[in-house]
């Protein structure tokens, strides 16, 4: 990386080592078709590329920049919001016009563009076209999202064309966290044998975050200690660790929700988990196909520090106010404060016994389970639950207390059809409204 950098459309010096720091120095050079970061959380992955597309489109009056994320709502409060930091950093900010309602970012004297999309409808995105230059790189944020390498290369197909100029070039950017090891990111940009052709790939960590403060990097260090496995994949970026994994039945799926209650042959499964000051409220709601063993897995709530009042509010806020939920039975008080007045009238509690949560894993075992890409959080936990260890390194049939808020919101829910089948026919018999 060169220790400066002259903006072309400006008299705008900037300083790459101090303004990105390290870790991306050859990220940020790199020209290859693809540009591929992996990192762990807290390792600045989004602010650098953030930086670098400024630095580029100014430098670059050919260029215009597409990016995409698994859902389109997802951009306004994650790299539109990036993008908004990185021009008042390099103090660049009266050189772009931000238009919030689309959301769309304008370089005010040559008309280029940062387009912002999602993979809702991944058809629309081939067809976009630009007024100015060419539409000539893409970046891909939480790629992990993407559920398929096709859906991928789709879009990637809209990067296309050329400018006769000596300095043009095209490139996707990817970026993301680590993920499970059978991701298809792994076999298509990081395994030798197989890693698509033009590929720079990295994997970054929080020890390149030199603006991280002493709390967090303490967190990060403190997870080496209370669990060493999960400190792998959030502290040093590694893939997610199959060994001793609870679940091998997991599949990231995208699925329309109404259409499987078409059907009529799925069943709605909601459970609880409380969680206090430092452990998530957890609820996880499915669609269970018990004839043919199926589980799918399409919405999910999950925050930190909630009171009996906003667990009530996340729940009628999603619409399962009416419906049944399984709720942590250790919690009797909360149950009955929800049921009572809060009008979460058919909520019920849990029934635990001796060897109760190994009962309910091998049965979550038999199934098989389809997570709707939007989950993110309870894929964290697919991807982190495992079995506990001896002292010698042998594996228990225990499951570690650790990472587990969705998957016993998930044990719990089973209770919702254990009384027999009863098919639904239409959301306003789930309690769905």
């Amino acid at each position: 990386m060169n220790p400066t950098y002259q903006i072309k459309q400006s008299d705008t010096v900037v300083d790459l080592p101090k303004m990105v720091g390290s870790g991306y120095g050859a990220f940020w050079k790199s020209r290859n078709f693809y540009r591929v970061v992996k990192g762990s959380r807290g390792s600045k992955k989004s602010k650098t590329i953030a930086l670098n597309f400024i630095v580029r489109l100014l430098k670059y009056p050919w260029s215009n920049l597409l990016v995409v994320r698994r859902y389109s709502n997802t951009n306004k409060q994650s790299t539109y919001t990036d993008f908004k930091w990185a021009v008042n950093r390099l103090k660049v900010a009266h050189k772009f016009k931000f238009n919030e309602s689309l959301p769309e970012i304008t370089v005010v004297d040559t008309g280029q563009k940062i387009l912002f999309r999602g993979l809702d409808d991944e058809l629309k995105i081939t067809s976009i076209t630009v007024d100015v230059g060419s539409l000539c790189w893409a970046w891909f944020e939480e790629c992990y999202q993407v559920e398929t390498e096709d859906k991928f290369s789709t879009v990637v197909e809209s990067i296309r064309g050329s400018i006769d100029a000596p300095d043009f070039f095209k490139q996707v950017t990817i970026s993301f966290n680590p993920w499970n090891d059978r991701h298809w990111l792994k076999r298509a940009f990081f395994d030798e044998e197989t890693k698509r052709d033009d590929t720079f790939a990295i994997t970054t960590t929080f020890r390149c975050n030199e603006w991280l403060d002493d709390v967090d990097i303490k967190r990060y260090e403190d997870l080496y200690i209370t669990n060493p496995r999960r400190a792998r994949i959030v502290c040093d970026g590694e893939w997610g660790v199959a060994e001793g994994l609870i679940y091998e039945n997991v599949t990231v799926k995208n699925f329309d929700k109404d259409e499987l209650l078409g059907s009529g042959r799925y069943e709605l499964a909601i459970g609880l988990d409380f969680g206090f000051t430092h452990d998530p409220t957890a609820l996880c709601c499915s669609l269970i196909d018990e004839a043919n063993k199926e589980i799918y897995v399409f919405d999910e709530g999950y925050k930190v520090g909630l009171i009996t009042k906003q667990v009530a509010e996340l729940i009628q806020s999603k619409g399962y106010a009416k419906s049944t939920i399984i709720a942590d039975s250790a919690e009797p008080r909360l149950i009955q404060e929800l049921r009572t007045e809060y009008g979460i009238s058919r909520i019920k509690e849990s029934r635990k016994g001796k060897d109760s949560i190994m009962a309910g894993v091998s049965k979550l075992q038999g199934y098989s389970i389809f997570v709707h890409p939007s989950c993110t959080n309870i894929m964290d936990e697919f991807y982190s639950y495992c079995y506990q260890q001896d002292k010698e390194g042998n594996w228990l049939n225990k499951p570690e207390d650790k990472n587990n808020h969705l998957m016993d919101a998930l044990r719990y829910s089973l209770q919702c059809i254990e009384s027999g089948k009863a098919i639904v026919k239409s959301k306003s018999l789930l309690g769905i409204r």
